[in-house]
């Protein structure tokens, strides 16, 4: 998370509502506001802290680095008909626009609670509208993973729910990682979006890790205190790390995701994972 002043606009509420639901949605949401410096437009909660970024030149580019790595799944998983994608907290939008422009088989279930930011996304950051391959639902993503109907649902699930606080996910118990593990097919793959240096990092590590068994691979800190979790649904994961390389290689030539630090920065990281993937 960081910094940046000269707030330009704000939106309070959805076009399309009526004025009641209106009025409720802005007592009980945050305010969406946004700032610009250096060509890069930043999505705010009404505080300077910044809840996602757009190069304007480039609407398409994930700009943040942690954004960027909540697209791991990739590695794990080859996109193919059918394959869907849910993304819980929509920011920006930048992780979904870069799934429908890159990823043309795959469908993205977009959870988002606070209309306004459905909103900034398509008015302000080029998000497209809903058709047959997206799909944006207003509701809460905690009662959205407990849902019966997605059980087993989701190839991939990308998590990152911040207010305007940014102390912490704003969803992190057991019941919500558990809810999370309950929508992923088998295999499956989840990202998340973790605060580094917030005691709320060692509670959401310690209940993803209990939900997915401990099958769970971290990223190392971005320059911003961001941890991007990986945990794993499905067969045990064995192969060697120039096979993965192999993968990251070929998705950074066909989408420019800068994946080149990826394989690395994993083996590294965690325990045990050194000399090949094993998960």
């Amino acid at each position: 998370m960081g910094q940046v002043l000269g707030y330009v606009c704000s939106v309070t509420h959805a076009a399309g509502q009526s004025k009641s639901s209106e009025a409720k949605a802005s007592m009980l949401m945050e305010p969406v506001t946004f700032s610009e410096s250096g060509g890069v437009r930043y999505l705010h909660f009404g505080t300077e802290l910044i809840q996602g970024a757009m190069r304007i030149r480039d609407p398409n580019e994930i700009y943040l680095e942690y954004n960027q790595q909540m697209m791991a799944w990739l590695l794990f998983l080859e996109t193919k008909p059918g394959m869907r994608v849910a993304q819980l907290g929509l920011g920006t939008g930048a992780l979904t626009k870069f799934t429908h422009l890159h990823c043309p088989a795959v469908k993205s279930t977009v959870v988002e609670l606070n209309p306004a930011v459905i909103v900034s996304a398509r008015s302000m950051f080029s998000m497209p509208d809903d058709d047959r391959r997206l799909e944006t639902l207003q509701a809460d993503a905690k009662e959205f993973v407990k849902n019966a109907k997605y059980k087993n649902t989701f190839d991939a699930v990308q998590v990152d729910l911040y207010d305007a606080i940014c102390d912490g996910p704003s969803a992190s118990s057991l019941e919500f990682y558990q809810g999370c593990y309950n929508i992923l097919k088998e295999p499956g793959v989840l990202t998340v979006n973790l605060f580094s240096r917030h005691k709320s990092f060692n509670i959401n590590l310690k209940n993803i890790c209990e939900a997915f068994s401990n099958r769970v691979l971290l990223f190392p800190e971005s320059h911003d205190c961001n941890v991007v979790a990986i945990a794993f649904k499905g067969p045990r994961l064995e192969a060697q790390w120039k096979t993965v390389s192999a993968r990251a290689k070929l998705i950074k030539e066909k989408t420019e995701l800068p994946t080149n630090k990826w394989v690395s920065g994993i083996s590294s990281e965690n325990a045990r994972q050194q000399l090949r993937l094993s998960i």
